[in-house]
């Protein structure tokens, strides 16, 4: 196995087009764990380590760009105020050293169904910026997945960067598992309330063969929530959501769950972060 360690940008891209079957490698936290168990044995590795002009993140036009290395731990600590959705995922992924090596970008690169960072980042609308010696290119997050572990990345193609709308209202996040952090999700979801345009985001996690939005359910709540009297959200429509949200699920059954309760953990999942978010609002 080889290993290729770029220490710009432009090298790593190079490096990229010259062996397409390396796989990049930052944090290392789920790579590693394939390699260790031979689920995976590429022809080569590629570390990022050294690209330091992705290890920070920006803010302008609303937007927050962070950078392919930016870990969890710094998306808790500085921007938990600005994409709040996305900072409350990250704080249930590992162990704090793995928050302290694991990033957004590596969670994408990975494409899991489970990835706690896909969910808020769906219900934002976020969008993927993927970069190869042909150029760069802009992928909203909603184009990203195309199956199982796969994405719309090209073999020559690194993400560079993740674009985040900057919070325009309440959001949340919550997941189900054996337990709060350091464990793979049973299903999760996420939700955004954008006060200004009067629109409702989601995002579904671990319950189907990609993260999935429940585009009904985003619809459905738009329409009904009281925007103008902000009164308390009425149980009917927070029951509805939920099951509107379950519906657009599309789970198996595994060790970790059935279908069944997958479906029916969502709506309840649904059900309550709807509600603290609309609270929180008001």
């Amino acid at each position: 196995m080889d290993f290729l360690r770029p220490s710009t940008v432009d090298e790593a891209l190079a490096l990229k087009a010259e062996h397409p079957d390396a796989l990049p490698i930052a944090g290392g936290t789920d790579v590693m764990v394939e390699l260790n168990f031979d689920v995976r044995r590429p022809p080569a590795l590629m570390d990022l380590g050294r690209l330091t002009e992705l290890a920070e993140w920006r803010r302008a036009n609303g937007h927050v760009r962070l950078g392919a290395l930016v870990p969890y731990a710094r998306i808790v600590a500085e921007l938990a105020d600005t994409l709040p959705g996305l900072a409350m995922a990250a704080r249930t992924v590992g162990s704090p050293q793995i928050r302290n090596r694991g990033t957004v970008a590596g969670n994408l690169g990975s494409a899991s169904p489970a990835g706690d960072a896909h969910p808020p980042l769906l219900a934002s609308a976020a969008d993927v910026e993927v970069a190869s010696v042909r150029g760069t290119r802009t992928v909203p997050v909603r184009e990203f997945f195309t199956g199982p572990k796969r994405s719309v990345l090209a073999p020559d193609e690194l993400i560079t960067a993740v674009t985040v709308p900057v919070r325009r209202g309440p959001q949340q996040f919550a997941k189900v598992g054996t337990r709060n952090a350091m464990v793979i999700a049973v299903c999760s979801f996420a939700v955004t309330i954008d006060v200004a345009e009067r629109t409702v985001g989601t995002g579904i996690g671990s319950a189907g063969p990609t993260p999935l939005r429940a585009v009904e359910a985003e619809e459905f709540a738009a329409a009904q929530l009281p925007w103008e009297s902000r009164d308390p959200l009425p149980d009917s429509v927070s029951r509805e959501f939920g099951r509107l949200v379950a519906a657009a699920a599309r789970p198996i059954d595994d060790v970790r769950g059935s279908a069944d309760y997958r479906r029916h953990a969502l709506s309840v999942l649904a059900r309550r972060t709807l509600g603290w978010a609309w609270q929180e609002g008001e």
